[in-house]
């Protein structure tokens, strides 16, 4: 079992990296083009191993941390490059089978992490904030896949805002395990759950950003 533990820590570090680098690359340049899409796969396909990588991990050696973000990952990345072939939603098409399990399992995962972070709470354990931050942008994304899936988007192109706002999304769970797993190397002083939140409040106004440029509302 410990070999089969350090084969999948070694792809799910392997996928992370690739994943930084490639949506680091993804962010600064051009959005659109024949690189942004070649990059983007690769992103996508590296991001989802780290993600998958990660359940396996969290199963092999229970840990909530893994498990968390394995969660957010696949749901981010998935859905991200899903909306790229759901474009009239608006109109008759209809997501698949996988959307809605991806957006199911998110949202019975986020109430999971609330809870959690509120027991977490009242335990005087600020890391709660985590679980609940965590939590509560799982289902405010589950929201937009429930209002999409059911044509009642209030943007032409809901498509290009929901692909970008998940990629960075995915990005930020990366980031975060980065952050993390790190930060024995980084100073003792700054509390351990500052680390899992850093990315999200640097990177959310990016998202907010880009979704104001790109959207076209009806």
């Amino acid at each position: 079992m410990e070999t089969i533990f350090r084969i999948f820590l070694i792809i799910h570090i392997t996928g992370g990296a690739v994943g930084l680098l490639t949506g680091i690359l993804n962010m600064i340049a051009k959005k659109g083009d024949s690189r942004h899409k070649i990059v983007g796969k690769i992103f996508f396909f590296s991001m989802l191993t780290a993600g998958l990588s990660s359940l396996v991990l969290s199963t092999i050696n229970p840990s909530l941390f893994l498990f968390m973000v394995g969660i957010f990952t696949v749901y981010m990345v998935a859905t991200g490059y899903s909306y790229l072939h759901l474009k009239m939603l608006n109109i008759n098409q209809k997501p698949k089978i996988i959307d809605w399990i991806l957006t199911i399992v998110m949202m019975l995962a986020a109430f999971l992490f609330i809870g959690i972070g509120i027991m977490s709470l009242l335990k005087s354990n600020l890391f709660g904030l985590v679980f609940i931050t965590f939590g509560t942008i799982g289902l405010l994304f589950v929201r937009h896949d429930f209002k999409n899936y059911s044509g009642k988007s209030h943007l032409l192109n809901y498509w290009l805002s929901e692909h970008l706002q998940r990629m960075i999304g995915a990005f930020i769970a990366s980031t975060t395990a980065f952050l993390v797993v790190n930060a024995k190397y980084l100073p003792e002083s700054i509390p351990n759950f500052v680390y899992w939140l850093l990315p999200t409040l640097i990177f959310t106004p990016l998202i907010i950003k880009w979704a104001n440029k790109y959207e076209v509302k009806k």
